[in-house]
C-alpha cells in the first residue's frame, strides 16, 4: 500500500476555526458585561443598588456558563419530555419523563428562592431577567406560574383552609429545602382565552370541592400544584381553585389527585415545558378568593403576572440576541472585512441593540409603577382607592397589556434579525441558542391572550373609565416626559379612534380602524419605552 505524503495529506484541508468566537462566547457573564442593565440596575434600585449589584455578580456566572448549559442539553429533541402512563404493575401513574438536567436545572433555580421573603423584588426581577435568557429550558414557564399562585395564596388567606397556608409555604419559602412548582390550568376546548365558556365543573363536598371536566392546554404540567377555573355544581359563575397534584403521601406512590393526563402536545416552542391535556374524575380542589369572582381573580392576579413575566422574558431574550449578534459580527470576516464593518450589518446591529435597550428601560420602569402601587393586582378595574391611584392603577393595567403584545410580536423581529446575522449558521441549532429562543418567544405571543385579544382588553378599558380618566389624562399620565406634541399627536389619535367601529361589525371602515388601532398602540408603547429609555441614559 501506498503511503500518502504530509504534503498531499495537507492539500485541502481547510484550518478555519471557531476557537475563537466560542471561547469569548461561552467566558460572557450576562450581567458584568451587560453595561445597559447595570445603568438600569443602578438607576432603579436606588439605596439597595450596592446590596444587589454584589448579589448578581456572584449570580451571573451561574447563570451565563452552568445553568446555560444544562439548557442547551435539555433543549435536544431526544430528550424532551414524555409520558408513561402505567407502571409495570398497570397502576395508572402518568409519570411525565423528563432529563436528568432539568431536574437538577429546576433544583437549583427554585433553590434561589425568588419568591422568599427573605429576597427583595428588585434583585428576584433581575435574576429573573437573566434566568430567562437561557430561554425556556423547562423552568420559565413553571417559575412564572409558581408566582402567580404564591400571589394568588398571599391575596387571599383564608383560615378555613390551613392547606393552603401549607402550600404557600412550599411554593413561596420551601420545605425542608425543597420549593414546589405551581401552574395555572384555565383552558378549556371550546374556549381557549374565553374563561366564561369553562365547563369545568366543581362539587361540592364538605368544605372542599371535587373537579369533573377537562382542561386542554396545560403548561407546567409536572407542577405540584395548580390554579384551576371551573363552575360550581348549579352556577353559571367560574370560580377559582387550588389543586394538589398529589394528597399527603401520595407523590412517592405516584397516586393522582383524581385526574389523569392523556397526553403531551407537540408545541412550536417551549419544547423542553410538558405541556398537557388532563382529565379531572374527582380531583380534590380548595376555593381561593370570591367564589363569584373567579374569572377577574385569575386574570387580575395570575394572569397580570404572567403578562408582566412575559414582558421581563423578552427584554432577556433581546439582550442576549444582541450581545450574542454583536459578538458573533466582530469575530466572522466574508469578503475581506468583518460583517459588523459593512454598513447593512451594522445598521442591523444598531436596531438590535436598541430594541434590546428599550424593551428592557420599560420592564424597569412597568416594574417600578409595579412596586410603587399598593397592592396593585386587584380583580377587575373599580376599586375603592383615591382617584389618583386608581389612574396610576389603570395605568399599570394596560402598561402590562402593551407591553405583553408590543414586547413578544418585536421580540420575534429581533430573534429573527439577529439569527440573520450569523447567515447559514443562525438557523443551526447547536452553533446557537437563537433559533430556540425565537421559537419560545413566538410561543409566548399567544401565552395569556393573544395579540387581538389583548388589543381589545385595552380599547374596551379605555371606553369603560373614559367618565373619570379622560383620553387625554391617560396619554399625558403614560407619556409623562415627553414633548407637547408628542402628546398631543397621540391624544388627538386616540381620542379619534374610540369613536371609530373597532370593535364594530366587519366592514371596510371597521377592518382600517382595527388596523390603526393595532398600530397606534405599538407606536404609543414603543414612545413609553423610548422615554424609559431616556431617563436610563440620562
Amino acid at each position: 500500500m501506498k503511503l500518502v505524503s504530509q504534503e498531499t495529506e495537507a492539500k485541502g484541508k481547510n484550518s478555519y476555526s471557531f476557537d475563537e468566537f466560542l471561547e469569548k462566547r461561552d467566558n460572557l457573564d450576562w450581567y458584568r458585561d451587560e453595561p445597559f442593565l447595570q445603568k438600569a440596575v443602578k438607576k432603579f434600585t436606588g439605596s439597595q443598588h450596592s446590596q444587589v449589584h454584589e448579589k448578581l455578580l456572584s449570580f451571573s456566572p451561574t447563570v451565563s456558563a452552568k445553568w446555560n448549559r444544562l439548557a442547551e442539553r435539555i433543549a435536544r429533541p431526544e430528550v424532551r419530555p414524555y409520558m408513561l402512563h402505567f407502571d409495570a404493575f398497570n397502576n395508572r401513574i402518568d409519570r411525565i419523563v423528563r432529563p436528568q438536567e432539568v431536574h437538577q436545572l429546576e433544583n437549583e433555580i427554585f433553590g434561589e428562592g425568588l419568591f422568599s421573603r427573605n429576597m427583595t423584588p428588585w434583585e428576584s426581577f433581575v435574576k429573573r431577567m437573566l434566568i430567562h435568557q437561557l430561554g425556556e429550558a423547562g423552568v420559565t414557564c413553571p417559575l412564572t406560574c409558581t408566582h402567580g399562585l404564591v400571589a394568588l395564596l398571599d391575596q387571599f388567606p383564608d383560615e378555613d383552609y390551613p392547606e393552603l397556608q401549607d402550600i404557600l409555604n412550599h411554593t413561596k419559602e420551601g420545605l425542608n429545602g425543597e420549593f414546589a412548582i405551581g401552574a395555572q390550568f384555565m383552558t378549556e376546548i371550546q374556549g381557549g382565552s374565553d374563561l366564561p365558556a369553562n365547563v369545568l365543573e366543581a362539587v361540592p363536598e364538605g368544605k372542599c370541592y371535587r373537579l369533573y371536566g377537562n382542561k386542554f392546554f396545560c403548561s407546567a404540567a409536572h407542577a405540584d400544584y395548580s390554579v384551576v377555573t371551573a363552575k360550581i355544581s348549579g352556577t353559571d359563575k367560574v370560580s377559582t381553585f387550588i389543586v394538589p397534584s398529589w394528597l399527603p403521601g401520595d407523590k412517592e406512590k405516584e397516586k393522582r389527585n383524581g385526574y389523569e393526563i392523556n397526553r403531551i402536545k407537540w408545541k412550536l416552542g417551549t419544547a423542553e415545558l410538558p405541556t398537557g391535556e388532563i382529565q379531572y374524575k374527582g380531583a380534590r380542589a380548595y376555593p381561593i378568593g370570591p367564589k363569584d369572582k373567579g374569572i377577574a381573580v385569575a386574570v387580575g392576579i395570575v394572569l397580570t403576572l404572567s403578562r408582566l413575566e412575559i414582558g421581563i422574558a423578552c427584554a432577556g431574550f433581546m439582550l442576549r440576541a444582541s450581545r450574542e449578534a454583536n459578538l458573533y459580527s466582530d469575530f466572522r470576516s466574508v469578503f475581506g472585512k468583518k460583517v459588523k464593518d459593512y454598513p447593512l450589518a451594522a445598521n442591523k446591529l444598531k436596531r438590535i441593540q436598541h430594541a434590546a435597550e428599550r424593551t428592557t428601560a420599560g420592564a424597569f420602569k412597568i416594574y417600578n409603577l409595579f412596586l410603587q402601587l399598593d397592592k396593585p393586582l386587584n380583580p377587575g378595574i373599580k376599586s375603592g382607592h383615591p382617584i389618583e391611584v386608581r389612574k396610576k392603577l389603570f395605568n399599570l393595567r394596560e402598561l402590562v397589556l402593551l407591553q405583553k403584545i408590543c414586547a413578544t410580536n418585536e421580540g420575534a423581529e429581533i430573534l429573527r434579525e439577529a439569527i440573520s446575522v450569523f447567515a447559514g449558521n443562525g438557523v443551526m441549532e447547536e452553533f446557537s441558542s437563537l433559533p430556540r429562543i425565537f421559537r419560545d418567544v413566538v410561543v409566548n405571543e399567544q401565552w395569556e391572550g393573544p395579540r387581538n385579544l389583548l388589543l381589545t382588553q385595552i380599547y374596551r378599558d379605555l371606553g369603560r373609565v373614559s367618565d373619570w380618566y379622560s383620553p387625554a389624562e391617560f396619554v399625558a399620565s403614560v407619556l409623562e416626559g415627553a414633548d407637547s406634541e408628542t402628546i398631543k399627536k397621540f391624544t388627538d389619535q386616540l381620542e379619534d379612534l374610540l369613536q371609530r367601529p373597532v370593535l364594530g361589525e366587519v366592514s371596510e371602515a371597521s377592518m382600517e380602524a382595527a388596523a390603526e388601532w393595532d398600530l397606534f398602540c405599538d407606536s404609543f408603547f414603543k414612545t413609553y419605552q423610548q422615554i424609559a429609555l431616556k431617563e436610563i441614559e440620562d
